[in-house]
């Protein structure tokens, strides 16, 4: 049970796909609602592994971890979302109706979308429109924990940083958790970078 504004905590955490070749030993987060932290690393060092972990669709080999709702952008947005129905009726599905009647065009405008493009199938979407659609969801999912990863390498770079600072400005609502190979990203957005390559802390 979490108290406070922690909105994750993993504690001791042992994991890899080879118990003799373990990708986290002991590893311990806690993340506040407010709070941005940057997962850096190269590719295999086991950033999406971590968010795997988090929803629950990897176990632990040891330690516990445990959250608060849960929302995830991913770096391949064709994979969220089915390809057969519209991306409106994707949003609906998951999404408090009143709470989209009060934001759902607040947050289009800010994420330059418009109803035209929430009335198209998938497959008709650029990646990058596609990647606004799935911020667009996860935002109105209202999440206490925000899983970003690589989010925003599919969109040109203006668009990529009003994206980012609509994230942070959502941050009184919840804390963030995000993947990216870019550094200067990293050192602009984050209170804490953990880099996976070393596995240590700076604040």
């Amino acid at each position: 049970m979490l108290t406070n504004d922690l909105v994750l905590k993993i504690e001791n955490l042992d994991f890899g796909y080879d118990k003799n070749d373990l990708i986290y030993k002991d590893f311990n987060l806690e993340l506040k609602k407010g709070e941005l932290v940057a997962i850096t690393g190269q590719s295999g060092k086991g950033k999406t592994t971590l968010f795997e972990l988090i929803c629950e669709n990897l176990k632990p080999l040891k330690g516990k971890i445990v959250s608060k709702k849960v929302s995830s952008i991913y770096q391949d947005p064709y994979s969220s979302f089915h390809p057969s129905h519209k991306v409106l009726n994707q949003i609906l599905d998951v999404v408090d109706k009143n709470y989209l009647d009060n934001n759902l065009n607040r947050l289009c405008n800010e994420l330059q979308l418009n109803n035209e493009l929430l009335e198209k199938k998938p497959h008709q979407l650029s990646g990058g429109q596609l990647q606004r659609c799935s911020i667009l969801r996860s935002l109105l999912m209202q999440p206490e924990l925000l899983l970003v990863d690589e989010a925003t390498s599919a969109l040109d770079n203006i668009i990529a940083l009003e994206v980012m600072q609509l994230l942070i400005k959502n941050l009184d609502r919840c804390g963030i958790v995000l993947i990216t190979h870019d550094i200067s990203l990293a050192n602009w957005s984050a209170d804490k970078i953990i880099d996976l390559d070393r596995l240590y802390e700076r604040v």
